[in-house]
């Protein structure tokens, strides 16, 4: 686990002094300095926030739930975090001054991957099969959503309790015929256990019907209501470090090498051209822009999430996500 921290030189303009004089604006990541995090640390090495006049230290976390309570109780003003988790998070913390501000994730990594050579290529398939998942998993977690979308016959799966250690050796050793698990994560985890990269099957579940978006940028609503302008230039260069990595993502990759001397190279930029693809550039987010979210979609979601946690209160969409701090459409990728 990486404690460093990174920070962004200051160097302020006339126009951004005014604005965002040297405003402090530690973020709290999800996890590990990995080839998904590359943006942020594009941002950093090419002054995009410091170009706002912002002081940017990334701080590594230890999951997606990591950064909620350390943005909602004020240690820092934006984190990055599983926008599911946040709305569960203020229906057990009503009143918490936290709301996501800026969506990365279109697609969740939610997924089960499993083997062709083990029957396993679509959701019926899983029929009669044994899937391995870890209880804590944040995949797992959504099986019950995954099962009422897909009208598959859960009945008839096995499933084993698996530790995270032991998930994808599992399924390289063919134990179990499928696991749950992060897509870009349980792939390459697979593949580097000698498993043909042909052989192993990614069933995103965002692509059968479960409606739940992914990891967003949160943001601390005090901060937000005495930093506007502030909020809306840290996702700014945020939307500026996602462009410079989608037009070259070896590039990005090695932004983060100085501060992650022992990361694989070839395994993060592995990494990131995944969560590229499958999370991130979506087709709608193409056609709509990055950042916002579709609000019948959003709303889906939240329903969704029924199946999976009984609400203490009410939902209210207008608690859990803004895009008062986004351009209108969104941030433009091409």
């Amino acid at each position: 686990m990486f404690q460093r921290t990174l920070t962004a030189a200051l160097g302020l303009s006339v126009l951004t002094l005014s604005a965002h004089a040297e405003t402090a604006m530690p973020f709290a990541l999800d996890w590990r300095f990995e080839g998904p995090s590359a943006p942020y640390f594009v941002a950093i090495e090419r002054g995009y926030f410091a170009d706002a006049g912002l002081t940017v230290e990334v701080t590594a976390g230890q999951g997606s739930l990591d950064a909620i309570p350390k943005v909602a109780t004020g240690a820092f003003p934006v984190g990055f975090a599983d926008i599911n988790s946040l709305i569960k998070f203020l229906d057990q913390n009503p009143g918490a001054p936290v709301i996501g501000a800026m969506m990365v994730y279109d697609k969740p990594p939610f997924a089960i991957v499993g083997r062709r050579s083990l029957g396993v290529e679509a959701p019926a398939d899983l029929e009669g099969k044994t899937l391995g998942a870890p209880p804590p998993d944040g995949a797992f977690a959504q099986w019950p959503i995954f099962v009422a979308e897909t009208g598959i016959d859960a009945s008839t799966i096995t499933i084993e309790p698996v530790g995270f250690p032991t998930r994808e050796p599992s399924l390289a050793e063919g134990t179990v015929d499928a696991v749950t698990g992060f897509s870009f994560t349980s792939f390459l985890n697979t593949a580097r256990l000698g498993v043909p990269e042909d052989d192993i099957s990614v069933i995103l579940m965002a692509d059968h019907g479960v409606d739940l978006y992914g990891n967003v940028i949160i943001v601390n609503t005090d901060f937000a209501d005495e930093n506007p302008d502030a909020v809306s230039a840290f996702l700014e260069a945020v939307a500026k470090g996602v462009i410079d990595t989608i037009a070259d993502p070896a590039a990005a990759v090695a932004a983060i090498e100085p501060f992650n001397p022992a990361m694989d190279l070839e395994l993060e930029l592995r990494r990131l051209e995944l969560a590229l693809r499958d999370n991130i550039v979506t087709d709608w987010v193409m056609e709509h822009g990055m950042g916002a979210i579709d609000a019948d979609r959003f709303a889906n979601s939240i329903e969704q999430i029924r199946l999976t946690y009984e609400y203490q209160t009410e939902p209210d969409a207008s608690l859990y996500f803004t895009d008062a701090f986004l351009p209108e459409g969104g941030f433009a990728l091409e």
